[in-house]
């Protein structure tokens, strides 16, 4: 069975809840690694009042028992602690008297799914379409991925992300670092970089943002080591890894682009400067760089996977913006009394959780198995087959 979830709930409403399907038995569940990931979510310079109000935890209440997976669908339920102070506007009951609709939203914002959902659903309360499009759905996700990271940490694979760009200011390039050295490094950021002059002036940069009422963007870099080859495959569009990691990352809210390792620069370099050339040695094959981001034809070369994201800025802003009264018709500018000047840092652990959904996905795929002990004999199995080729 193939490993997939699906998530419910709204941004003001009691829960968010989400539904594993595929998660093979016997796995045991690292309780307080899962919660450290959803507050490393809600972490990082620039984020608005919803974080101090939310402290995520995942309760899981289906199909895990005494610590370990049982092979059943996995129940995990996240509380949305600001419901208290939405419970009349977000009653699933119907409610009677005109407060209701005095309350409803029918001034769309630029840059969000007000307007495309109300035309596509029909929808002439806008909040129907913005509880549910609301990047908090993100922590449901991240849950979701915490579990598929767990699975990949006991096959020895390892992932990490930092950021690289926040609007105008670039972060210098991380070099040799060890992948531990860089999750212990940038944990220590409030903008999740290695640079400490750089940390400084992201935030006196993102400060100055705020100040005249805008959102920035940025670009995030996600890393994947300890990978065997041949997750993925060539021979069908839809069964190629890189491909299903780019649209699991821009489906991220917010995210405008993806690329794999040198990624768009590829295109204005030659051949030789692009592909990386093959090796043999105690270890295998190899690669003498790994500039496709380890990647090709659709699959994983043994080299660290190296994912890049692009996240807009943040179309909920202090300064205002035009729009279209969809009762009047008629243009209007309207100001917010609550919006994350930036959001790069926090995109930065999502995309992670993404990155390792999808490969746990496909890992699963190549090695399946109900239980932890028959895909552990499966992998190395394959890892004997190809110390042999």
């Amino acid at each position: 069975m193939s490993l997939r979830f699906l998530t419910a709930g709204e941004t003001h409403g009691p829960q968010l809840t989400a539904i594993i399907e595929g998660m093979p038995s016997n796995m045991t569940v690292d309780f307080e690694q899962l919660n450290n990931h959803l507050l490393r979510r809600q972490k990082g310079y620039g984020r608005g009042r919803r974080m101090q109000i939310e402290t995520d935890t995942a309760q899981i209440v289906g199909g895990v028992r005494h610590g370990r997976t049982t092979g059943a669908p996995i129940a995990l339920v996240v509380e949305n602690k600001d419901w208290k102070h939405w419970t009349s506007i977000m009653n699933v009951e119907p409610i009677e008297g005109t407060d209701e609709e005095k309350r409803r939203v029918h001034r769309p914002r630029p840059g969000h799914a007000d307007l495309n959902g109300g035309l596509k659903y029909n929808l002439k309360d806008l909040r129907n379409v913005l509880e549910r499009s609301s990047a908090r759905e993100t922590a449901a996700r991240v849950a979701c991925g915490a579990l598929a990271r767990q699975l990949l940490e006991q096959f020895g694979i390892k992932i990490a992300g930092h950021v690289i760009r926040i609007g105008e200011i670039e972060a210098p390039p991380v070099g040799d670092i060890s992948i531990d050295a860089l999750i212990e490094r940038t944990e220590q950021s409030s903008v999740r970089v290695v640079d400490e002059e750089t940390e400084k002036k992201m935030e006196a940069y993102i400060d100055q943002i705020k100040k005249e009422g805008d959102s920035i963007g940025g670009i995030v870099e996600c890393i994947v080591e300890g990978l065997p080859v041949g997750l993925g495959s060539h021979v069908q569009y839809d069964r190629k890894l890189d491909g299903r990691i780019a649209q699991g990352v821009m489906s991220i809210n917010a995210f405008k682009g993806v690329e794999i390792g040198i990624g768009f620069e590829a295109g204005i370099l030659r051949g030789s400067q692009v592909h990386d050339e093959i090796e043999h040695g105690e270890n295998g094959y190899t690669r003498a760089s790994n500039r496709l981001g380890g990647f090709e034809g659709g699959m994983t070369n043994g080299m660290p996977v190296v994912v890049r994201g692009v996240m807009k800025p943040i179309p909920t802003l202090y300064k205002p913006l035009r729009s279209v009264d969809i009762d009047t018709k008629e243009a209007f500018t309207a100001q917010v009394e609550r919006s994350d000047a930036c959001a790069v840092p926090a995109a930065s652990v999502v995309m992670e959780h993404v990155v390792a959904w999808e490969i746990a996905k496909a890992f699963l795929e190549k090695f399946g198995g109900d239980s932890m002990e028959e895909i552990r004999a499966n992998y190395e199995n394959y890892l004997n087959q190809l110390a042999q080729y």
